[in-house]
């Protein structure tokens, strides 16, 4: 029977860091009532960004970390090892992945979604590399011909997963049921896959590789290259999805230019083969940092004049673009994904060319292709009137007014189910919980008076 060893690290209130091991398993852990018992016995609890803390009786205190949690969430990692002609081991990784892959079928676009196997192994065609002539590498196969790839590179103290390339065989009805084409694919990407020299890889969080039509999610993954002892190093350098964010230097800040007023909203469509994938109607402003010729960084607001703009785009099963270009805008683009396990769409990525009459360089330009917003159900409509600031990097914030948008399946041109914001949710209920307050003083004000008219005829009898 498969059991889970969960360590806990405990402390009473006079001395800390002891380890506990605690290992369920079902028919034991009904046995003994194990939950039940924690349950009851937790007297407070408290959260911050990093763990939860769990306060017992008889003084004891839980830590769980999120990060050590979120290990368990996903099947067992498969450890994989390239060794050299005399068996010394170069590259070492654990890790578990998940890959989403959409291809074509009689029907349309179709998404496959596995993991990868248990059983996959390291092929020989893995090389440990030669010095200024190749770089090593970890080749990994599973199935009926799919391939990850991990090529490395260095340089004086960081060495890093250079690109990763995945190789997968559309012939294997099991992972791709009536795939229109029995090819074999193949799609490589760089990677933000990094660590120092003599210093594991070690990433506790999902970190997910785009290569154009697939994703790989790497989960609880711990990465060498270059090893220098036949192990995984003791010390690690951590990806910064696990890293808090660090708290910026304070520095001067930039002259403000004046704010114009809101922007006018507009209605935008983006039609296909198939109709229309994008509606949406919003006023865009844009908040724009940069610095001068003469030295000089200054922040301006320019809104987007949607009566001089081009409106263009396209439509993917996995992908729809809206494309904008004005006067000074050379591209102002906005990117939607959909996550075919939720069945969400969400803007991912916003990019941004246009010129300015007194910057240093010849055009601003600005991306970010990792945002999660504006999401909503696919054929629901996401809606929010309040004001809301995307963030597209330290010098470009993209300000969105009344927006109202559906993508990917619009029915008719028209807005379906209509999915509120948070924003305007919580704006609402300030006056409901203000309005509630004041009914409840009205209702204690009133009771009030009741029992003290009634004790004032106490004393009294009638004649």
């Amino acid at each position: 029977m498969k059991k889970t060893a969960l360590a806990l690290r405990t402390h009473s209130k006079r001395k800390c860091g002891a380890v506990m091991a605690l290992e369920l398993e079902g028919p034991w852990f009904k046995k003994h009532n194990v939950l039940n018992n924690l349950i009851k016995s937790i007297i407070a609890t408290a959260v911050d960004n990093r763990n939860i803390h769990l306060y017992f009786q008889k003084g004891t205190c839980l830590y769980l970390s999120f990060l050590e949690l979120a290990g368990l969430v996903h099947g067992a990692s498969a450890v994989f090892v390239v060794k050299d002609g005399n068996g010394t081991a170069c590259i070492m990784a654990n890790f578990s992945a998940t890959f989403l892959t959409s291809y074509d079928t009689q029907s349309g676009s179709k998404n496959a979604t596995f993991d990868l196997p248990s059983n996959a192994e390291v092929l020989n065609s893995s090389s440990c590399g030669k010095e200024n002539a190749s770089d090593p590498s970890l080749v990994i196969a599973f199935g009926r011909g799919h391939t990850l790839t991990l090529n490395f590179a260095r340089n004086a103290t960081r060495y890093r997963v250079q690109l990763m390339r995945f190789v997968y065989n559309l012939s294997d009805a099991q992972i791709f049921p009536n795939a229109s084409s029995k090819d074999i694919k193949t799609v490589e990407a760089i990677t933000d896959i990094k660590a120092d020299i003599n210093k594991k890889y070690r990433c506790v969080s999902s970190n997910e590789i785009h290569m154009s039509n697939v994703t790989v999610t790497l989960h609880d993954a711990t990465i060498q290259a270059y090893l220098s002892n036949n192990s995984f190093s003791k010390e690690e350098t951590r990806c910064e999805q696990d890293e808090p964010s660090p708290t910026p230097a304070p520095t001067a800040p930039p002259h403000p230019s004046p704010s114009p007023e809101s922007p006018s909203v507009r209605k935008y469509n983006v039609s296909g083969t198939n109709g229309t994938c994008l509606l949406a109607s919003m006023g865009l402003q844009l908040n724009i940092t940069y610095e001068r010729k003469d030295n000089t960084t200054v922040r301006r607001v320019f809104n987007v004049n949607p009566n001089k703009t081009h409106v263009s785009g396209s439509c993917t099963a996995q992908l729809v673009t809206l494309e904008l270009r004005g006067e000074d805008i050379i591209l102002l683009s906005f990117k939607f994904g959909m996550n075919a396990t939720s069945s969400r769409f969400f803007l991912q990525e916003i990019q941004l060319n246009m010129t300015l009459p007194d910057t240093r360089g010849p055009t601003f330009e600005a991306a970010n292709s990792s945002l999660r917003a504006l999401q909503a159900t696919v054929g629901n409509s996401y809606k929010c009137n309040a004001e809301e600031r995307l963030r597209v990097s330290d010098a470009l914030y993209v300000n969105i007014f009344k927006v109202w948008v559906q993508a990917f399946q619009v029915e008719g041109d028209k807005f379906g189910s209509v999915e509120e914001c948070q924003l305007d949710e919580n704006n609402m209920l300030i006056p409901i919980a203000v309005g509630g307050a004041l009914a409840g003083l009205v209702l204690i004000v009133l009771i009030a008076y009741l029992i003290g008219r009634k004790r004032s005829h106490a004393g009294y009898q009638t004649i």
